[in-house]
């Protein structure tokens, strides 16, 4: 039996004949002129199906010539040659005049299932947290040889028409990706065979609440209010298992008293569970509507293994629709390899809530890695079957569950599981998060501030909070203990103020994280990136492996607790070109080549600094609300460069873009505004970040005002599809003045003797060049820090 219509998946599996070659026991189809499918099988079986990681096989016709050599052949395209020889292992890729072998030598790395019960990089085998092991992160498709293979062979096939799962290859079935250093290609030539990124909805890109916690209506309704009253917002609602029975399934319906426990029957497990738990959500249905109405999304969390048991309100009719007599309540099995079940799972157990206002689905572990196809991943196939289904019902599906292997990109979000709280977590994260975009997973989602276990630790909560903030998804979680949560207010000293502050950040991020939602799914470009793939020549692109591009911004997370100073420091290598802290306004320049600087920061904030030519839009729109927003914030950062915002309009589902234009002369500094038609007027707030103080004018409207800020600031009306000219003429500062500035700003904040700052200020206010600033700075009385500190940004 085949699955319903709305399980249908559009794939092109079949290759155009002319990129196939055959040669001895092998078929290589040649699917771009640095990407070959490689199957190598002694019955000459090769197969046409789809897979569960590769989808499309339909490319272009491909240039290239074939060279028959007896013992060896040789397919060369414009980019390079493929050698095969009579075994596998003798295959090699010619690249830039070097020959490099088909493996995975050099490889980058791509990503994992889990980090559950994992200490950084260290993941425990056990609950006694004893046996332990290095986590170890599956291959992707760029490596430093510039050759990588992604080995397609256990990947089962799929029948195109029937959604059948199909099976294994018998034999050799591969990718070569021959990318070199063009990394950015290599993940975009994956995304062609395996299938683009979804479009990520703008709910999702704001701040979730989630928590291991048994919540009642009234308890979750007043911490909604408490986000609220502190002007927190959030965009999701998580519910975790407790909003079915769970805990008290045995004694709430008598399983074990009745003799019901046996395996027929389906256990006394509360894991599973789809019924509401109605001593805690008395009418489920009103207490949804009440969290719609605050412009959240609400999740619920899935274990879903132990199927549908006799206690269940939908019992009688799943067990109905599978042929099995209620009367004996016999469990229903899950059974992700039955086409039957699976409709059925959707029908009965989801699309009502669904209707009644659950947005999406957050699919837990627990159902172990076999199933009754043999090869066949239950992860696998939940992953699948859940989005497709939801794709059914929805413009931009949605999940949350952990990562299925290749292609799983297709089923966004990854839940990366229970972490520890350590400050060993949060140093791994940002690697751990950006290397995954090697293999095309750029949505990973995180347990915000870390999951169990570890200590409860305000600076420590403040750090792993403002990575957070710069990773694709911002989910605060923890486990299941009274004593433990991530509510801001929770942490005292200043800490859950400076969380708030952190939290409406993300919030005004939408935006721009929105437009990479597009172009993630449209061209391939993942929100997040390691260094190197921009800077693939430069050995300390590789070496700072926990800094990234978060889009155009770098990215370095404090993810060390603070001296006694009150410094935290991060070592952080720049690219060559002009750079400027977002939150401190620091200028740092980099000639060729790059330069490493420490950076030291409170707690207040990290490294986030953005490019010349930089511009960040940001809502400035109140409340929980996401979309396109009415007052938007562009902050231009000097120099030369553009940004087109991604927007939907919501009258004709078509794309809007807004295009900024920044352009640089000597004192004067252009932005060229285009908007689009997703918002018929809205307000823009235009900062010029790096320009205290200049002559503004204004084409396009004469319903503009300059405003009293830091920099310069103007304020702009505008209507949709208008063209509006904002300049700034300036006089440029001095190294030497803004240097000077910045003393003054540094030496507010420093704790000290006031006399001591007094007289360093004074001092330095006389300095003629940078280099007499440089030696009246090193050698004072100040701190060891702060003379640091100072002379920070040479």
């Amino acid at each position: 039996m085949g699955m319903p219509e709305r399980f249908a998946i559009d794939v092109r599996p079949v290759a155009l004949k002319e990129n196939i070659v055959f040669w001895k026991d092998y078929r290589v189809t040649v699917l771009t002129d640095r990407l070959f499918r490689i199957e190598k099988n002694a019955q000459r079986l090769f197969r046409d199906n789809a897979t569960q990681a590769v989808w499309y096989r339909d490319m272009p016709a491909v240039k290239f010539t074939f060279e028959d050599n007896g013992e060896t052949a040789v397919i060369t395209t414009e980019k390079c040659s493929l050698k095969l020889g009579r075994k596998f292992k003798d295959c090699a890729i010619k690249l830039c005049n070097k020959s490099v072998p088909v493996s995975n030598r050099g490889n980058l790395k791509g990503t994992c299932r889990t980090l559950d019960m994992c200490d950084g990089d260290t993941r425990y085998l056990d609950w006694q947290f004893v046996n332990k092991q290095k986590v170890k992160l599956q291959e992707g498709v760029c490596s430093l040889t510039g050759v990588a293979f992604m080995d397609d062979s256990q990947s089962l096939g799929i029948d195109s028409h029937s959604n059948i799962i199909l099976e294994k290859a018998s034999g050799t079935d591969g990718y070569v990706f021959a990318y070199g250093k063009d990394y950015l290609a290599a993940v975009k030539a994956y995304f062609a065979i395996c299938g683009k990124v979804p479009m990520i909805p703008r709910y999702a890109l704001g701040n979730w609440w989630s928590r291991y916690h048994a919540y009642n209506e009234k308890e979750y309704l007043t911490l909604l209010r408490k986000f609220s009253q502190r002007n927190i917002p959030l965009t999701v609602a998580t519910i975790d298992m407790d909003w079915h029975y769970s805990d008290d399934v045995d004694e709430r319906f008598g399983i074990c008293r009745q003799g019901l426990n046996d395996d027929f029957h389906g256990g006394n497990s509360g894991w599973t569970g789809y019924s509401w738990n109605k001593d805690l959500f008395a009418d489920y249905k009103s207490f949804l509507q009440k969290i719609k109405r605050q412009n959240l999304a609400v999740t619920l969390n899935l274990h879903p293994a132990d199927g549908v048991r006799w206690w269940e309100d939908m019992y009688r009719e799943m067990a109905q629709a599978m042929g099995i007599d209620s009367a004996t309540r016999q469990a229903v099995r899950f059974d992700f390899a039955d086409p039957v079940f699976i409709d059925n799972y959707f029908k009965i157990l989801h699309h009502p809530y669904e209707d009644n206002g659950v947005d999406f689905w957050w699919v837990d572990w627990q159902q172990g890695s076999s199933s009754k196809i043999d090869g066949l991943d239950p992860l696998w196939a939940l992953n699948h079957y859940h989005f497709t289904d939801h794709g059914s019902r929805h413009s931009h599906p949605l999940l949350l569950s952990r990562y299925s292997g290749a292609g799983a990109h297709r089923y966004p979000l990854g839940f990366s599981g229970d972490t520890m709280i350590t400050w060993k977590t949060l140093r791994y994260l940002p690697y751990f998060t950006a290397t995954a975009s090697n293999i095309g997973y750029t949505w990973w989602s995180h347990d915000i501030g870390g999951h169990m276990n570890g200590e409860t630790d305000g600076e420590l909560y403040l750090r792993h909070l403002q990575f957070g903030v710069f990773s694709p998804i911002n989910r605060l979680h923890c486990c299941n203990e009274r004593t433990q949560t991530k509510e801001p207010w929770a942490y005292s000293n200043g800490v859950g103020l400076i969380a708030g502050q952190w939290l409406r950040l993300r919030h005004s991020l939408i935006p721009y994280l929105f437009t990479y939602s597009y172009l993630t799914h449209a061209e391939g470009i993942p929100l997040i990136t390691p260094m190197y793939y921009r800077w693939a020549d430069c050995s300390e692109a590789y070496a700072f492996k926990n800094q990234y591009m978060f889009g155009n911004l770098l990215v370095a997370p404090v993810t060390k607790p603070m001296e006694k100073d009150g410094y935290a420091s991060v070592a952080v290598w720049l690219p060559e070109g002009r750079w400027t802290d977002i939150f401190t306004k620091d200028v740092y320049v980099a000639g060729k080549g790059g330069k490493t600087v420490t950076m030291y920061r409170r707690l207040e904030s990290i490294p986030v600094l953005a490019p010349s030519g930089c511009v960040l839009p940001l809502s400035q729109d109140n409340g929980n609300a996401c979309g396109n927003p009415m007052k938007l914030d562009v902050c231009c950062f000097s120099g030369n460069g553009s940004f087109s915002m991604y927007e939907e309009n919501s009258s004709t589902e078509k794309p809007s873009f807004t295009r900024f234009e920044i352009s640089e002369k000597e004192g004067e500094q252009e932005l060229v505004i285009r908007t689009g038609d997703a918002v018929l007027q809205r307000t823009l707030t235009v900062r010029f970040e790096d320009i205290c103080d200049g002559t503004v004018t204004v084409e396009g409207t004469d319903n503009w005002e300059v405003l009293l800020e830091d920099c310069v600031c103007v304020s702009i009306p505008v209507e949709a599809q208008s063209s509006y000219n904002v300049c700034v003429k300036y006089s440029p500062i001095s190294l030497l003045d803004r240097l000077k500035k910045r003393t003054e700003t540094v030496l507010l904040q420093t704790e000290c003797l006031n006399s001591l700052k007094s007289e360093l200020m004074r001092r330095t206010d006389k300095c003629r060049t940078v280099e007499e600033f440089i030696e009246v700075v090193e050698n004072s009385a100040m701190p060891k820090v702060v003379r640091k500190v100072l002379t920070e940004t040479l």
